[in-house]
């Protein structure tokens, strides 16, 4: 059975905005906290399995109850669309110009 979970929290350099992106330190890094993209590395989170490797556009926002402001992603490769928290440190004029788009 294979973990649904792979912690991973590393920087890296954000291959859409160029901007040098921390560790997050509590829990694990999933975008660019300045532009909110990401990349399309993961099946499960962590696992570095992805084949495609394309860059995941931040597309809207939802609010979980739980969670709080959720980022809604799609693969400007293969389409995919994925999900990720938003960090403590993300870029808040763009989360709220987001939160004005529904995603369709």
């Amino acid at each position: 059975m294979q973990k649904r979970f792979t912690k991973i929290d590393e920087e890296f350099i954000c291959e859409n905005c160029g901007k040098k992106v921390n560790k997050l330190g509590y829990t694990c890094r999933n975008h660019c906290p300045n532009c909110l993209h990401s990349k399309h590395v993961d099946v499960n989170p962590g696992d570095r399995t992805e084949a495609c490797h394309g860059m995941l556009k931040p597309v809207s926002i939802e609010i979980d109850s739980k969670k709080g402001y959720v980022i809604i992603f799609k693969c400007e490769k293969c389409g995919a669309i994925r999900k990720n928290k938003c960090a403590e440190d993300d870029n808040m004029d763009l989360i709220i110009e987001l939160s004005s788009k529904q995603y369709k």
